[in-house]
């Protein structure tokens, strides 16, 4: 038989050589421990770009909340869904253009609320996915809001256009009114939920402060609270004045939420970022 080649007499005593097996190994075990290395200092090391990522969610927060109060102030001196119906037919019939600008403000406001919610549950996974369950409630319940709110400013629009044309109220212009009141009382526990999810995940990310987690579920819980009457609320009940502590409280979140994420600094975030899979 012939012997073989002496290159496979080399192969051969490198293999099975014990010294030659432990350095391989060791090599491998270096290798892999400078790759594992490489990747955290790419992940956790300060980088523009997911500064960047948090400030475009912060500055999407404050023009939020600045258009909301925006919106308030233009159709300042409005009838509650209580008052009288000749007396909401008359304000509808005389400041036509000032519910058609608050009107459009709620199409604005409809892509800002659903890009801060999506915008925070990026940033909640990439900070470690602390809190992940509470932002996918938030943006669960952010976009039944934006659904809700959406129907609230379609029924505001036929009660205007209505009220051009009646000289006394009618009694599909007090249903279209009731239909109105009804869809924001409605409104009102999904905006608590996401109020809810939106502060209690941001917290458990490191993005807000412990004062800000308790003025959420605070918040939140009257607005969940309100909106459990809300029959009574569509029927005119006061029992809505027991959620605008907690809408006044989402705007002062909202404020806050986004200057501390416009301040944002990339480095003080934890060093198990970017380990959850969005």
């Amino acid at each position: 038989m012939c012997p073989p080649p002496d290159g496979v007499i080399v192969t051969l005593a490198m293999t099975t050589n014990p010294i030659n097996k432990e350095h391989t190994m060791r090599t491998e075990r270096t290798a892999g421990v400078l790759d594992r290395m490489s990747a955290a200092a790419a992940t956790t090391g300060p980088t523009p770009t997911r500064a960047l990522r948090e400030r475009v969610v912060g500055a999407t927060a404050i023009a939020l909340a600045a258009s909301v109060v925006i919106q308030t102030a233009v159709v300042d001196g409005a009838p509650t869904f209580g008052a009288p119906i000749e007396e909401v037919l008359a304000f509808h019939a005389e400041n036509r253009v000032a519910v058609a600008i608050a009107v459009g403000l709620e199409a604005l406001n409809l892509p800002l609320l659903l890009g801060f919610v999506t915008g925070l549950h990026g940033l909640v996974g990439r900070r470690g996915g602390a809190g992940a369950d509470w932002s996918r409630l938030a943006v669960a319940a952010g976009a039944t809001l934006s659904a809700v709110f959406a129907l609230y400013a379609v029924l505001w629009i036929g009660v205007v256009l209505s009220a051009a044309e009646l000289a006394e109220p009618s009694p599909v212009f007090e249903l279209a009114w009731q239909l109105h009141a009804a869809a924001f009382a409605l409104a009102l526990p999904a905006l608590g939920t996401t109020f809810i999810g939106a502060a209690l995940a941001a917290h458990a990310s490191w993005l807000t402060p412990p004062w800000q987690r308790l003025l959420g579920v605070a918040g939140g819980g009257l607005l969940l609270a309100a909106g459990a009457a809300n029959l009574a609320i569509a029927d005119g009940s006061a029992l809505l004045f027991v959620g605008m502590p907690g809408y006044a409280a989402w705007l002062v979140w909202l404020l806050a939420t986004g200057v501390r994420l416009v301040r944002a600094r990339t480095a003080d975030r934890p060093d198990n970022a970017s380990t959850y899979d969005e």
